[in-house]
C-alpha cells in the first residue's frame, strides 16, 4: 500500500525505486516485481480496515520544495483515520537522509507517533 503517490505516477514508479534498493543489496526487498503496488488515497474510507489487513506500507515522498508540507500532511491524515504506524518511505534515488528525509522521520516519530523507515544510501 502507497500513499501519497502523485496522481500522474504509476505503479511503475514504486516498482523502480524497490528495483534499485534490490540492486544496492536490500535483501528485504526480494524480487521488485513481485510487489503488488496498490496506490491508496490517505483518506480513503477503507483506511482503517486495510491498515489491520496489509503488513507492508509505504509513504511517497517527493524531492522538491513542498515535500515535505505534502509528506507531513499525508502522515497526519494517516494519524487521524487510523492508519499503519510503520511506513517505509520511499524517495527518489540519491535523496539524502539529512534535511528532508530525516526531518519527517523526527517528525512522525514524535509528533504522530508514526515509524517512519528510511533506507537512503
Amino acid at each position: 500500500m502507497v500513499v501519497g503517490l502523485p496522481p500522474d505516477a504509476a505503479a511503475e514508479t514504486v516498482t523502480e525505486r524497490l528495483a534499485g534498493w534490490a540492486r544496492r543489496g536490500r535483501r528485504w526487498v526480494g524480487d521488485p516485481s513481485a510487489w503488488r503496488i496498490v496506490a491508496l488515497d490517505p483518506a480513503s474510507p477503507h483506511l482503517p480496515l486495510l491498515a489491520s489487513q496489509q503488513r507492508r506500507w509505504a509513504l511517497w515522498v517527493d524531492s522538491d520544495a513542498d515535500a515535505f508540507r505534502r509528506a507531513y500532511r499525508t502522515l497526519k491524515i494517516l494519524r487521524r483515520h487510523p492508519g499503519p504506524s510503520r511506513l517505509l518511505a520511499l524517495h527518489a534515488p540519491g535523496l539524502p537522509r539529512a534535511g528532508l528525509l530525516s526531518n519527517l522521520q523526527h517528525g512522525a516519530r514524535h509528533f504522530l507517533d508514526i515509524e517512519l523507515v528510511v533506507l537512503s544510501p
